[in-house]
């Protein structure tokens, strides 16, 4: 099996081998996800994006001889691309970055209340959501536009020939209903779309069909079929958490660190609305009741800005830099507007420390570890809010993702929220993704048979929590 995994700082491909009891990943291609800003628009490179998932795909046909029963997509939530009746593209997809969300957002806000947009959708009020970026569509765009779908359905498309709109990644938009599994056709008239440019809701593990034949040719997988996996990232890292309590919270810990529990239903209230929770579908009838938080991101702009200065350190070194760093010194509020656009990060926490009369840190060591420790205290709030809601505390956390591989991060979050954090799969949107192909081909039975096989496979650390350093 073979997943596409795109994040928003680069795409990898992946071939997954399973012998029936265990999971074997093997990374095959890796690529760099890089926007472009064009007029003032900021802008994916999906041309770019699907040339690199060609490569991985030939990658694997090397790889196994073209031997290859299936492949999936997963990405980002919530962007999307706009096709014409030919089903050409119209125009390179805009950024949930962009500052027109923050536009789009005020207009929605007008139409319908938050608090009735909430109750339609389930979903946090975040000017990302794609029913705000909706609203700042070009009109002329839209009018030719016959059909919308979002990232890795636009991918899959291209791949198979097939459209359709995964549940998982669906309900990121705040145009569907997740109680009916339906798009919401009054959200989106009151936007402004019409309700025919939508594909059909399908479910994570959907078959979508063989390679379209060009596509068969040119990657040398003459038998692979395309199924659509939880293509919301956060969908397929969360089917990777091998959960041993139920009541277990998680964090998905990459360039946001989606912060939740799993739920058999929906939690639609005055307590989340007033949290800002989000409710997004998951794998197996499962909801995500999670809270975004602005997570490495902070970590990953650090090192860009850093290598553009000429110092091409790793992720390894400047977290060890940020271990003999002091710890506590100065918090920031990682969620604070100033920290959501590119570039200049340093100083921007640099800056927000001196403004809120902090001690500045001035080394990159301390710069990171001010940067661990403040998304730590994140992850300990959305915890706390979770717990208020539900009337619940969990019994520990799982660390999943690339930030499971970062060992201040993790100790730091268990002394932050008090709990043990249990610590992998670090690969877990990769894993979660081959783990739903593999139900699709039946050789799985449940969810649950398939983190029993991900607990079989990877192994994990556990970091308890140390009173005499935690954060408050």
């Amino acid at each position: 099996m073979v997943a596409v995994d795109l994040g928003a700082q680069s795409g990898r491909v992946a071939l997954g081998r399973f012998d029936g009891e265990r999971l074997s990943v093997e990374e095959l291609h890796r690529f760099a996800n890089v926007p472009v800003r064009v007029h003032g628009m900021l802008h994916w490179d999906v041309l770019a994006l699907y040339e690199g998932v060609l490569e991985g795909l030939r990658a694997a046909a090397r790889e196994t001889g073209g031997r290859v029963d299936s492949v999936g997509v997963d990405t980002w939530g919530v962007d999307y691309a706009l096709l014409d009746r030919a089903g050409r593209l119209i125009g390179n997809p805009v950024h949930h970055r962009d500052a027109r969300s923050e536009r789009g957002m005020a207009a929605v806000l007008e139409r319908i209340p938050a608090r009735e947009l909430y109750e339609r959708t389930g979903i946090q009020l975040l000017p990302i959501n794609t029913v705000f970026q909706l609203a700042a569509e070009d009109r002329d765009a839209l009018a030719r536009a016959d059909t919308l779908l979002l990232i890795p359905d636009l991918l899959h498309y291209w791949l198979s020939g097939e459209r359709g709109c995964e549940f998982t990644n669906a309900t990121t938009t705040a145009l569907l209903d997740p109680r009916t599994g339906t798009w919401a056709e009054d959200v989106l008239e009151r936007v402004g779309v019409p309700a025919g440019m939508l594909p059909d809701v399908i479910a994570p593990g959907s078959l979508l069909g063989p390679l379209r034949a060009d596509v068969a040719d040119d990657t040398r997988l003459p038998d692979a079929k395309v199924i659509a996996p939880a293509t919301h990232d956060t969908g397929s890292a969360v089917a990777s958490v091998p959960f041993a309590h139920p009541a277990a919270a998680y964090v998905s810990a990459g360039t946001w660190s989606l912060v939740g529990l799993e739920l058999r239903e929906p939690l639609i209230d005055d307590r989340t609305f007033g949290a800002n929770l989000t409710n997004e579908g998951g794998v197996d009838g499962t909801f995500r009741l999670l809270k975004n938080v602005t997570g490495l991101w902070l970590l990953h702009e650090c090192w860009r800005e850093w290598a553009l200065a000429g110092d091409d350190w790793s992720f390894e070194e400047l977290v060890a830099m940020a271990e003999q760093a002091p710890a506590l010194r100065s918090l920031v509020d990682t969620d604070d507007p100033s920290f959501a656009p590119p570039r200049d990060m340093p100083e921007r926490i640099r800056a927000y420390c001196a403004r809120m009369g902090q001690l500045v840190p001035t080394t990159p060591g301390e710069v990171v570890r001010c940067a661990l420790e403040s998304i730590a205290l994140g992850h300990a709030r959305a915890v706390a809010l979770l717990s208020e809601v539900t009337g619940e505390t969990p019994p520990e956390l799982h660390m999943v993702g690339g930030g499971a591989r970062n060992a201040l991060l993790c100790q730091a979050t268990a002394d932050a929220t008090g709990l043990p954090v249990l610590a992998g799969p670090e690969e877990a949107t990769v894993i979660g993704n081959l783990m739903v192909q593999a139900l699709a081909l039946g050789e799985l039975g449940s969810l649950d048979e398939a983190r029993s096989v991900i607990r079989a496979s990877t192994p994990m650390t556990r970091y308890e929590p140390r009173l005499e350093g935690a954060l408050t």
